[in-house]
């Protein structure tokens, strides 16, 4: 089949937006497809979101579980053993997918980082991704206020209240953001989650305070 034939039935396609031709081969393929389904050949990352990449719904709630077991299935296919044989191109190829597997696993699994990037998803410039200073003067006094009690708790039981009492607060945050993304309401999740970034670093410097009391006893 000539390369016009191929082009034309890519365009006639019922799904043609998600397929593009095997650079072996030249038959159409899947987008997220790893090989082609008629020579075999390893295909390069297509341009889909970490979604779909894993084989996952878009949104908010996903099962970790099943990210989890998706991503170790994709990583044991690109492994490099199974490349040894396979022509440079080939190895460079399953090297990238194995990255981009990486990359939508690394975001996906975590909270923040997933919200962030459903609301990039959504065409938001997010506040979240942003690394200067938030304007929200409820959050920061919040912030503020939380960092004078932490500096003051002079011991280990101390600093374990105030940890139990930001875990709470974070479990609460993110049971907010499933509602937030579910209505699809984008500022109010861009906002969640940027309490939710200054709630896990305030988490972070209560591990630290407290190995710094324990050290210290």
């Amino acid at each position: 089949m000539s390369q016009i034939e191929q082009d034309e039935r890519l365009k006639k396609s019922p799904a043609s937006g998600d397929l593009a031709p095997c650079w072996s081969c030249k038959e159409p393929v899947a987008a997220r497809a790893l090989f082609c389904h008629a020579c075999g050949a390893i295909q390069p990352a297509g341009n889909v979101d970490h979604f779909t990449r894993l084989g996952v719904p878009r949104t908010f709630d996903i099962d970790g579980d099943k990210v989890e077991k998706q991503y170790l299935g994709f990583q044991r296919v690109l492994h490099p053993d199974r490349f040894v044989a396979k022509s440079a191109k080939e190895r460079a190829i399953a090297e990238a997918q194995a990255a981009d597997m990486n990359l939508a696993y690394e975001t996906l699994k975590d909270p923040l980082r997933r919200a962030a990037y459903l609301l990039k998803l959504a065409g938001r410039d997010a506040a979240v991704s942003q690394d200067q200073t938030v304007n929200d003067p409820e959050l920061l006094m919040e912030a503020m206020e939380a960092r004078e009690q932490l500096s003051e708790a002079a011991t280990v039981s101390e600093v374990e209240k105030l940890q139990v009492e930001a875990g709470a607060k974070a479990i609460d945050l993110i049971a907010q953001l499933s509602r937030a993304f579910a209505a699809e309401d984008y500022d109010l999740a861009d906002k969640l989650a940027t309490r939710f970034k200054y709630l896990r670093k305030y988490l972070e410097e209560t591990r630290a305070r407290r190995v710094a009391l324990e050290d210290a006893a």
